[in-house]
Order: structure tokens, then sequence, then C-alpha cells
């Protein structure tokens, strides 16, 4: 049978995961050793494996890196069975009772036409669980500043507080952008109130996002490609200047925008 396999296939593959943490979990000194708290920073760092396997659309990889998570999955549900708080089984049935409360236009009478109607009735569900008092309470306060902009303008779309048109969003943009540059001048070389400043910028950021949001742009995908993009050409750089005998630091930044310009001619090829 193939690697792509059945239903009794992949239970049993599940239930050979949980017989070998409970190995591990009893016989290795690392595993024993382990709690929720020091596999925390291990699973961040695995999320973000996975997040760099995906850029790449390396699918290889990306199985590689969604079984590691699995394993910090299954990781946590045994140190929770131990504490007698949860196993792996109350996790998936939380889980599924979840899915099944939040799609009620498959498990109940609700009707949603189309996505939107979908993600409103989500938040205005998840709403009702948690008791958060605001649409926002649910937005994790650790989330990097890019990604919790952005689950803010999403969460308040669902409850219909959102611009109506792209245009509207464009105009903030605009609007934004103007009030920053008239604030502080670029061409002006006073010294500039620093804290104002950050605080105009941000807003310009905010509304960047909104309108990413608006035309279907993921802007922390967006930003990254950028990043991956800067960073493939500046190695370019640093690798002709060598091979040419140049330390990059003694060049001028003349001499080294030729190699730029190279590298960019190669990318865009």
């Amino acid at each position: 049978m193939s690697e792509l396999s059945s239903r009794e296939a992949q239970l049993s593959a599940f239930d050979r995961l949980l017989t070998i943490m409970d190995e591990l979990r009893a016989q290795c000194p690392w595993d024993k050793k382990q709690t929720l708290e020091s596999l925390r920073h291990l699973t961040i760092e695995e999320t973000f494996e996975l997040s760099d396997a995906i850029l790449e659309n390396n699918l290889n990889e990306i199985k590689k890196e969604l079984g590691d998570l699995l394993l910090h999955i299954v990781f946590y549900a045994k140190i929770g069975s131990e504490k007698t708080a949860f196993d792996i089984g109350s996790v998936i049935n939380s889980l599924c009772e979840k899915l099944i409360r939040r799609h009620p236009h498959i498990y109940g009478d609700t009707e949603a036409k189309d996505e939107e109607t979908v993600k409103q009735n989500w938040e205005k569900i998840k709403l009702q669980e948690k008791g958060n008092v605001s649409v926002l309470g649910g937005v994790p306060r650790s989330l990097p500043a890019l990604i919790k902009a952005m689950r803010i303008q999403e969460k308040a779309r669902g409850v219909g507080f959102d611009w109506e048109k792209k245009h509207q969003v464009w105009e903030k943009v605009e609007e934004e952008m103007k009030e920053f540059k008239e604030e502080f001048n670029a061409a002006e070389e006073a010294a500039i109130n620093k804290e104002k400043a950050t605080g105009e910028f941000g807003d310009l950021l905010f509304s960047l996002i909104n309108y990413a949001r608006f035309i279907d742009i993921n802007p922390e995908e967006a930003l990254e490609r950028t990043n991956l993009k800067f960073i493939k050409r500046f190695q370019y750089l640093e690798t002709a200047a060598r091979e040419a005998g140049r330390k990059i630091e003694d060049m001028t930044l003349a001499e080294m925008d030729v190699y730029w310009e190279e590298a960019k001619k190669i990318s865009e090829s």
C-alpha cells in the first residue's frame, strides 16, 4: 500500500506514535526531564521551521516539520495525562466538539453561503464561548506586532467593523502617509520627536496592513518574501566582492551597488 494510506493505517500509525511517546517518557533521560514550560520555546522554533518549509514550497520538509509539531502535541498531552488534567483523547474530542459548534452551517440549521459569513459566525461563536467582554480579547498578547495587527483587523471585520470598498482603505493609507510626511519631512535635518514619530509611523503601518488584508495579501508573508529576497541579493554581493579580492567593508556604496544590480538581474531572469 502507498504511503498515502487508509484510515485504518493512519490510526495504526498514530497508535504507534503514542506507544513510542510512552516509552520515551518512561526510559529516555531527556524526555523524562521535559515540562510544559521547557517544551514551549522548542515548539515555537518548530513552528517557524514549518513556516520556512511552507515559504520554500518544500513538501518533503513540510512533512518532516509537521511530524515534529505532532510530536510536541503528543508530548504536551502526555504531560497533561500525568497531571490528570487532560490526555490526547480529551484534546482531540475537545477539538472535534469545537469544530462542530463553530460550523453550524454544516452541523446545524444556520445558513452560510460564502466564506465571509463563515468567518463572521466563527468569531461570534468564539466570543460567546470565551465570554470575552471585547471582540479583541482573544488576540494573544505575545503575537508579533505585524501578525497581531492583522488578527485585530480580522476580528473587527468579523463583527462588521470594516471599510466597505478598497479605495476607502487606500485613501486612509494616503492620509496617514501625508500626515507622516508633513510632520516629519525627510528633507529637513532638524531633530524629530521620536515618540510622536513612532506613533505616526505605527498608524501608517497599520493602515498598510489593513489594505493588504483587504486585497487578500498576507502582509507577514509579503514582508518575509522581501526579507529572503534581500538576503539572497546581499549574499551575492558578499560572494562577488570576495571573489574579486575585495572586502565589503572597504567598498564604497557605488561599488557595492554594481554587484547589487547584478544580483537583481539574476533574480529577475
